[in-house]
């Protein structure tokens, strides 16, 4: 290997070079610093475990230390199956920011017991070189090595040496840890990223970043790893004001529920769009037509007239007594003060509170003007007293954002008071319950229902921001449900992730200006991912045959991987019994085995593999658990990766959807999921995109 120097450790994957000298010494060198390193972090937690908790002046402050503690403790716990560091950088003695100095580049900051760091958090602006450096520009570095691992122990190293004009053209401990099987959930990349995608992770807290990203090109992990950056840079002000992951599906959270917490960062919160806009209880489930419409952005209008119609124009004073004294606002200043108010815009909840004080304001003002001081107390005493309360209430009445469009959904002429000019007859007589609920408590909720609650909430009061939201999947929302996540960051940042030839539901929109547009954040930079880290090159390839008809716009993604995977694919007469054949040669592979199908289908594969005692987890399952073999449906396959896919039928997926070009879309996730093998299983002809121009 060119300009390179590797260390091997039998059984380790990587292919060492005969010229390596002396490695026995400089690897078992390696290892005590690992195992120094690994005792001074526990020195770290133990110090931090002895700290004084009562040294707080009160019960508030304690549990404010207690709390800070708790965080620290958890940042500093070590898992020996994963290495503290994962490179090293010697720098040139002449460079400003190293001055010939070493650094080991890890998942944490750890010291020695004289505050001397033996391992640098890869997060630090010094870390940078590690993904950074080549031989043009260096950035200082003598010296990049790159350390293989088994099981936590050192097992291997490779050298660049970059001043010399010494660059890997391939480093093999980067592969192997690329294609190294996984087992359980996802887990961090910060020994693999690579510069296009450090590029994103590493960007500023005030810029909001959409990743279009080909199937294997990271992306997740590039949203989850820039979260941890943030978290790392901004700690402060994220952890006051709050990071979201938002993701999918519940199984996705879990897949990568792990991630953020190895890397030593807790204060991240996860959920799902139904998660997001739970401020009613979830029990339905609309039609595809119903929730495009209900998804459509024109509703924000019809919600935000809806709510706004309750503010009527007052048609009586006010008389407010006070001491021996009445005083009056006629019925033309306060609607003078309305309609201001609704000319303003203003959030319908602080109209309201607004109203109250302005009416306040004119009966002070009249005070004055009959020759008596009140102040700022008299004010707010009048805007509290009961005829105030009363005239506003019957003004400016309180709403329940629920109450409102449980109405919009179930009386027809209080929706078509408000959707006329904006939404077609149709369109509403199609968005009409068939019958009317008692109350908010007993409807039945759609989560494209919850969204416009949602939206009706934010209009009677703002929804509070957090400092940075990351949107996984974000091609299949509606442009409703994008503006219910815009209002989570709408004065913070975004990440937006996803992929627009993975849009599965009718409702998605179709470019991302729109999405961003609708999201609250148009001036995001779009970043375009298409190196394929884990998919292997022949799946890829197979799958990029369905980009010409279901995203003719998108560059096709190319796998960097050396090695062509396994893809193998077989026509049967009966699915079923091949399938599980199928799925005993995947078993009997070291990796996590993910059996894919058809929704419907999915029972049929379950059972059977229970009545042959193979044990195994039906995704989507409340309690589904980590386990070598999940049987997946093919609507939850999303953002999911298996070390070996065995899919069945395809034309039984794409049948599974409304429309044939979904059905293709969903396919083309089906097929990116595996890593190292793919078995394609079928008894119908499969989609012709695939068998054209001699598929395998």
């Amino acid at each position: 290997m060119s300009g390179s120097d590797t260390v091997p450790h039998p059984p380790e994957p990587v292919s060492p070079p005969a010229e390596a000298s002396n490695t026995a010494d400089e690897l078992r060198s390696e290892r005590r610093h690992l195992a120094d390193s690994r005792a001074n972090l526990a020195r770290m937690r133990e110090r931090t475990a002895a700290l004084d908790r009562g040294a707080a002046g009160d019960w508030v402050s304690r549990q404010v230390l207690e709390s800070a503690l708790w965080l620290r403790m958890k940042q500093l716990e070590d898992d020996p199956e994963v290495p503290l560091f994962f490179g090293r950088l010697d720098f040139d003695a002449d460079h400003d920011s190293g001055q010939g100095e070493r650094f080991y580049v890890g998942r944490r900051h750890v010291t020695d017991s004289q505050g001397d760091p033996m391992v640098i958090d890869w997060r630090a602006d010094i870390s940078r070189a590690f993904y950074r450096a080549t031989t043009r520009r260096p950035m200082g570095v003598r010296l990049r090595r790159r350390f293989g691992f088994q099981h936590g122990e050192l097992s291997a190293y490779e050298d660049e040496h970059l001043v010399q004009g010494e660059q890997q053209e391939h480093s093999a401990i980067l592969q192997t840890e690329i294609e190294r099987p996984r087992h359980g959930p996802m887990r961090d990349i910060v020994a693999t990223i690579q510069p296009e995608q450090d590029d994103i992770v590493r960007s500023e807290l005030a810029h909001s970043v959409c990743v279009q990203g080909a199937p294997g090109t990271g992306k997740t992990a590039v949203g989850l790893h820039r979260a941890a950056y943030l978290l790392y840079a901004h700690r402060e002000r994220l952890h006051r004001q709050g990071v979201l992951v938002i993701g999918p599906n519940d199984s996705f959270l879990r897949y990568i529920g792990d991630v953020l917490p190895a890397l030593g960062e807790i204060d991240a919160k996860h959920t799902t769009v139904s998660g997001l806009v739970s401020r009613v209880r979830i029990r339905g489930v609309d039609p595809a037509d119903i929730a495009t419409l209900k998804g459509d952005p024109r509703m924000a209008e019809v919600i935000r007239g809806a709510v706004r119609s309750h503010v009527e124009t007052p048609s009586s004073a006010l008389v407010v007594p006070r001491g021996s004294r009445r005083w009056r606002v006629p019925a033309f200043e306060a609607e003078e003060i309305v309609a201001e108010l609704r000319q303003r815009g203003v959030r319908y909840a602080a109209g309201r509170a607004m109203l109250s004080q302005r009416l306040a304001h004119q009966i002070l003002v009249k005070m004055e003007l009959a020759g008596e001081s009140p102040d700022d107390r008299v004010q707010d005493s009048v805007a509290r007293s009961r005829p105030v309360k009363q005239y506003v209430d019957q003004t400016w009445p309180a709403v329940d954002p629920a109450r409102v469009v449980l109405r919009l959904l179930s009386d027809r002429d209080f929706l078509a008071v408000h959707a006329n000019g904006i939404l077609p007859e149709s369109a509403q007589e199609l968005m009409l319950w068939p019958t009317t609920p008692k109350g908010p408590g007993s409807a039945r909720w759609s989560v494209a229902d919850a969204v416009l609650v949602d939206e009706a909430a934010d209009v009677v009061e703002r929804t509070t921001s957090l400092a940075h939201v990351v949107l996984d999947e974000a091609q299949d929302l509606s442009p409703m449900m994008l503006r219910a996540v815009g209002r989570r960051c709408s004065t913070g940042s975004a990440t937006v992730l996803g992929d627009l030839a993975q849009a599965t539901t009718p409702w998605a929109v179709r470019s991302w200006n729109a999405a961003l547009e609708h999201l609250g954040q148009p001036a995001a930079h779009v970043e375009e991912l298409t190196l394929g880290f884990r998919v292997p090159g022949a799946v890829i390839e197979l799958a990029a045959r369905l980009l010409p008809t279901i995203a003719p716009r998108l560059e096709p993604p190319t796998s960097v991987r050396r090695g062509r995977g396994d893809l193998t694919i077989t026509h049967v007469e009966e699915v079923m019994p091949a399938g599980l054949e199928a799925v005993l040669a995947a078993a009997g592979l070291d990796g996590s085995v993910g059996v894919i199908a058809a929704d419907d289908q999915v029972p049929s594969m379950a059972r059977l593999l229970t009545s042959e005692g193979i044990p195994h987890t039906l995704l989507g399952d409340e309690h589904d658990a980590e386990a070598h073999l999940d049987v997946v449906p093919a609507t939850l396959s999303k953002g999911l990766e298996f070390d070996h896919v065995v899919l069945l039928e395809p034309a039984g997926i794409v049948a599974g959807e409304p429309d044939e070009m979904t059905g293709l879309r969903r396919l083309y996730v089906c097929l990116t999921r595996a890593v190292t093998s793919l078995r394609i299983v079928h008894a119908e002809p499969l989609p012709t995109q695939l068998t054209a121009d001699n598929a395998p």
